[in-house]
């Protein structure tokens, strides 16, 4: 190690690499394949499908902003486990930080195989791609991803932000083809726009699930309290970013899908398994390549980020005493090696035996009871600790907002689908006790993990990081 330089997890990055972050959680790869959900559960109404996606950014900035306070107060890396620990003591944190685990790597090995997917099927076009050689690919991804990380912030943040560049290059092509093409005013795409809300109108049920659709088409705004302690100055910045970031994504939904519109019908939206490739087929057939090379680039943007993030809620559950020692300390590059090797591994696993990422996926309504418990949380700490200095507060209408779609995500798809997997994967989650009760709570230790620690310490030139002058 470089005695003259401090081993710690620095504040390194400000308002334009917050934003690129921002705008890389938010826009996924479905706006590229199917953004069609909403259109499909308005009854194909397109006037009030349009109205559906500014509502769902309205109430996802309403989320975002809960979000915001907890990053602002607590500006750490990992902030929403740490507030959940302060708020409700160090049972419940360590179950949410048991879920994350395996939440976050069931998500890294399905868009891994995703993107090796659409990498590697323009070899087969007239077949579906072998198995064996997308495994390998996805693994290959996964691990050169895991690599990046480890080098520290540097690479990844470059990646990140030309990533979020074609990202946004390609759906500003989309969206401008649009507007041109309505501005010539040929019947044949104004006509979906003459008496838009004409058309049979969705009942309650299809309504909440057509706002459904479109909420998570913006999820990813509370990403920031991941790397909340990496941010400069995170009372100015966290805000900054989310005022520029989502007018930005919610202007480009808009345009995109007022651009699809402008050249499908509803109809043909439905029918198609990627839109954007039925899009540019018919506007701009020699450009086809681009979209899956936007996809894959999307896809692999958000691999990149998603262990990114999860890396660091290990790193302070390492540090807060509910992980290994390990798992709490920095490489030469000040990056949490552990904690990416220990996803890396764990997603690996999933990758080869691909059914464990579909058990995954029944965990994923369970994310939504952490996000309840986070605005309660909000409203606990209002009322018992009034005079924690709080550089900004949320209207307490958001977090009500906020907890309440968040129980309709655990609720309705009990009601929509039960199934037996669900009460499994609930044991499953308090099955995360048996490790707390032992190894937290009583702080039960073997001298071998000692050892072990010492010698993967050695192995991999890591150590535990210099203390931070900042106080939480």
């Amino acid at each position: 190690m470089d005695k003259g330089k401090k081993i710690q997890l620095r504040r390194v990055f400000g308002y334009f690499w917050g934003t690129s972050f921002l705008i890389v959680n938010i826009i996924g790869a479905g706006i590229f394949v199917a953004p069609k959900g909403v259109l499909r559960y308005s009854c194909m109404n397109v006037g009030l499908s349009l109205c559906v996606w500014a509502t769902c950014a309205l109430l996802a900035l309403a989320t975002t902003l809960c979000s915001a306070e907890i990053g602002i107060t607590f500006p750490c890396s990992g902030a929403h486990y740490y507030f959940l620990k302060r708020c409700f003591g160090g049972p419940l944190s360590f179950l949410s930080l048991w879920t994350s685990l395996f939440v976050g790597a069931g998500s890294a090995a399905g868009q891994a195989l995703l993107l090796a997917e659409y990498s590697i099927q323009p070899f087969y076009p007239s077949c579906a791609a072998p198995e064996l050689p997308r495994q390998c690919l996805a693994l290959a991804m996964l691990w050169t991803v895991g690599i990046l990380n480890s080098w520290g912030m540097k690479g990844v943040s470059w990646l990140q932000i030309g990533s979020t560049v074609l990202k946004v290059a390609i759906l500003g092509v989309i969206s401008l083809s649009g507007v041109v093409l309505l501005l010539r005013g040929r019947a044949e795409h104004l006509e979906r726009f003459q008496d838009a809300f004409n058309t049979e109108l969705p009942g309650a049920l299809q309504f909440i699930q057509a706002v459904f659709q479109g909420y998570y088409a913006y999820s990813g705004g509370g990403s920031f309290t991941y790397i909340a302690g990496e941010l400069k100055k995170p009372r100015e910045t966290i805000p900054r970013c989310i005022f520029t970031a989502f007018p930005l994504v919610t202007v480009i939904y808009l345009l995109v899908n007022i651009s699809y519109l402008a050249v499908l019908t509803p109809r043909e939206i439905l029918s198609s398994d990627a839109v954007a490739i039925t899009w540019t087929n018919r506007v701009i057939p020699s450009l086809t390549w681009v979209i899956p090379f936007g996809i894959s680039a999307s896809l692999f943007s958000n691999l990149l980020i998603t262990v990114l993030k999860l890396s660091r809620v290990t790193y302070i559950g390492g540090q807060e005493g509910q992980m290994p020692l390990i798992f709490n300390m920095l490489n030469i590059h000040s990056s949490p090696f552990m904690s990416v090797l220990l996803f890396v591994t764990m997603s690996s696993f999933m990758i080869v035996s691909t059914d464990l990422i579909d058990l995954i996926n029944y965990l994923y309504f369970v994310v939504s009871i952490w996000s309840v418990l986070s605005m309660i949380g909000i409203l606990k700490l209002r009322y018992q600790e009034p005079n924690l200095p709080r550089p900004y507060k949320v209207f307490l209408a958001f977090p009500v907002m906020t907890m309440a779609i968040s129980l309709c995500l655990v609720v309705i798809p009990l009601v929509m689908s039960p199934h037996m997997h669900y009460i499994y994967m609930c044991l499953f989650i308090l099955s995360g006790l048996l490790f707390y009760i032992p190894f937290v709570h009583f702080k039960l230790k073997f001298s071998v993990f000692e050892k072990m620690t010492c010698y993967l310490q050695l192995l991999f030139n890591i150590c535990i990081p210099d203390a931070s002058d900042e106080q939480m």
